[in-house]
């Protein structure tokens, strides 16, 4: 089940009707990462200024080779920091998104289905920012010893529940929603765990949100079949 919602997600991803979402998803978030990249390169250099040459004056050539070795961290720092941010990044750009996405493969894919409801406003930029939580842990990556396995059961919990329960709320009250995907959550873990590893390749992280959005509303009609009154 999980894998047929997968193809139908990657057929979704790459169909002429889903470009626009695509394009601006892509465009925004590069955009955005540009922004970041200038915005944290000021800030490295600006702690990067020669602050040796005014705590040791008198020493001029420690002050130029602990600041060439200052820009060397500082770059690394700056590497790092846009490479952490990158999904974040992603995931807020997304959300914005992430109904329309849902709408289209709706749409497209169960054109005699009832069609699912918007979530307000207000939900849908709460729901963004649950994205952007999320994807904090990454961080776990960066743990020796516990970085792989920790990564994929944190982010497969979280990044499934948190997909899962956008799609469903599209069609059922939030409880209601939130008592479905209990009743599946071993189908919907591993369904995270998928998108999990999506979010851990670069590039394809790009569209990691979208993927994840059409998974999951392809799992939850699924899931529905076999449960009618949902």
């Amino acid at each position: 089940m999980i894998l047929d919602a997968a193809r139908a997600a990657l057929r979704d991803l790459f169909a002429r009707e889903f470009r626009l979402i695509f394009f601006k998803t892509v465009g925004l978030t590069l955009l955005a990462l540009a922004a970041l990249w200038f915005g944290l390169k000021e800030l490295f250099d600006w702690l990067a200024l020669p602050w040796i040459d005014v705590l040791l004056p008198g020493f001029p050539s420690w002050a130029g080779w602990l600041s060439f070795i200052a820009a060397i961290v500082a770059g690394i720092g700056l590497a790092i920091a846009v490479a952490l941010l990158i999904a974040p990044a992603t995931a807020m750009i997304a959300g914005l998104f992430l109904d329309d996405a849902a709408e289209l493969v709706e749409r497209t894919s169960y054109p005699s289905d009832r069609p699912g409801e918007a979530l307000p406003a207000v939900r849908a930029l709460l729901q963004s920012l649950k994205f952007f939580g999320n994807l904090f842990a990454l961080i776990l990556l960066l743990v020796p010893g516990v970085n792989i396995v920790a990564f994929f059961m944190v982010n497969g919990y979280l990044l499934g529940r948190e997909f899962f329960e956008f799609a469903a709320m599209r069609h059922l009250p939030e409880d209601e929603a939130r008592a479905f995907r209990r009743r599946h959550a071993v189908t919907v873990f591993l369904a995270g765990m998928l998108i999990a590893a999506f979010v851990s390749v670069p590039l394809v992280n790009l569209v990691a949100p979208l993927f994840a959005a059409a998974l999951m509303v392809h799992l939850f009609k699924l899931l529905s079949a076999r449960e009618p009154s949902a």
